[in-house]
């Protein structure tokens, strides 16, 4: 792969985000759920109203992968008060690896791990989290690679059906 760039964004770029957002959403979850779910989920989780809020939140950070100027993956992190649960000041969450589908296996989702995990040590929290969908085995084994360990459980609402995620912690 050629040379990656990975970047912080702001709401500027709101429209991109979404973009890439419901792209790599649907790359990921379509075959294994609803189209009127998808399209809900879609509708509703990747709206400009909802992307612009998560993106003003102080303790929320977002980063795009690029190769070549094309926007590629994103990243979400989110600190504190931004976090979907825990909402520990020792914790960070990382709520969101999307990398588009034909990038897959080119350690783009790794490279953003990396960044997360730099960020963690940089704020100096006591450990990592996130949520995966139980039915998601190659984002479970990538965690499970990486030294994350089930904790947990969450539901996760995609259109009208209740999802059982898998949360993961990493203690540094």
């Amino acid at each position: 792969m050629e040379h990656l760039d990975i970047y912080p964004i702001g709401p500027s770029e709101v429209a991109q985000l979404q973009a890439i957002g419901r792209q790599t959403f649907f790359e990921t979850f379509a075959e294994h759920n609803t189209e009127e779910n998808m399209k809900k989920y879609l509708e509703e989780g990747f709206s400009v109203e909802k992307l612009t809020h998560e993106l003003q939140h102080p303790d929320a950070r977002f980063y795009f992968a690029a190769v070549n100027g094309q926007v590629i993956g994103y990243l979400k992190l989110n600190f504190g008060a931004a976090q979907t649960e825990l909402k520990d000041k020792n914790a960070l969450e990382i709520e969101r690896i999307y990398v588009k589908k034909a990038f897959h296996g080119q350690k783009v989702g790794q490279m953003l791990y990396e960044k997360a995990m730099q960020l963690a040590r940089e704020s100096a929290v006591q450990y990592v989290w996130l949520g995966v969908w139980e039915n998601n085995q190659r984002a479970l084994r990538f965690y499970e690679k990486n030294g994350f360990v089930a904790f947990g459980q969450h539901i996760f609402t995609l259109g009208n059906e209740a999802q059982t995620d898998i949360m993961m912690r990493l203690d540094l």
